[in-house]
């Protein structure tokens, strides 16, 4: 199973199923108020981990290897420390079992600046973004999200409204103690701040059988070094990593 991060959907990780949908069933999920999943009326870790748990469990998936992504990789997290007997590995990719600090406001400011009623195009959009979105890549993979519905009116595929609202909820992380003693790796981008040295007793505290490996890139490791981190997860996988 594969799970994308905050505002995104699940063909952020395509990369990742064509690597493993011919030797494995992937699921590509979209997280709930994401892509073209329900929307809901507020943010949990246990409701949106509880829909991961039952859509292995309405697929009669026993045991499944999980790789999870930033926002996806926390939800996760909780899944696998409510039903650990469906996890068969977890892979975590740049996030850690911790409260963040609010580190998205230019993105809500950007989405927020964008006027899905007058927009005429994706380029209008693009253009409205960037008055406060300086990066071309984040620019791009926000518009992944936007489409025209049936009567062609302009929509984002998340749920902004909530994610925004919710936002201090997504950034907190309200578990302690023990949580999954499964076999779980961090993998860490050497050039992001999402997992630092300071997280390291929280990994261990939570997880006490994790293990880490870290990549030459930044928070987004699957779109900057796809073939490494392709490598890199079929050896967890396969279980030939040391």
């Amino acid at each position: 199973m594969l799970i994308h991060g905050l505002f995104g959907s699940n063909d952020n990780l395509s990369v990742i199923r064509r690597q493993f949908e011919t030797t494995h069933h992937v699921i590509s999920i979209d997280l709930p108020d994401h892509g073209k999943s329900p929307w809901s009326e507020r943010f949990s870790f246990d409701i949106w981990a509880q829909q991961i748990i039952q859509t292995l469990q309405s697929l009669n998936i026993d045991k499944a290897f999980v790789v999870a992504h930033s926002l996806g990789g926390k939800i996760a997290m909780r899944a696998a420390s409510l039903a650990p007997e469906l996890i068969e590995k977890l892979v975590i990719m740049d996030i850690a079992p911790v409260k963040y600090e609010q580190r998205h406001q230019n993105v809500i400011d950007g989405l927020s600046n964008v006027k899905l009623g007058n927009i005429a195009d994706r380029k209008e959009a693009m253009a409205q973004l960037s008055e406060y979105i300086d990066a071309p890549g984040i620019r791009s993979f926000l518009l992944k999200s936007l489409f025209q519905d049936a009567e062609k009116q302009w929509r984002w595929r998340f749920n902004l409204h909530l994610l925004t609202r919710d936002y201090p909820l997504l950034s907190d992380w309200p578990f302690e103690g023990e949580l999954f003693c499964g076999d779980i790796t961090f993998i860490k981008g050497s050039n992001s701040d999402y997992i630092t040295a300071a997280h390291q007793a929280n990994i261990k505290a939570q997880f006490p059988n994790a293990k880490a490996k870290v990549v030459d890139t930044g928070h987004w490791l699957h779109a900057e070094k796809p073939q490494l981190v392709n490598t890199l997860l079929t050896r967890i996988i396969l279980g030939t990593h040391k």
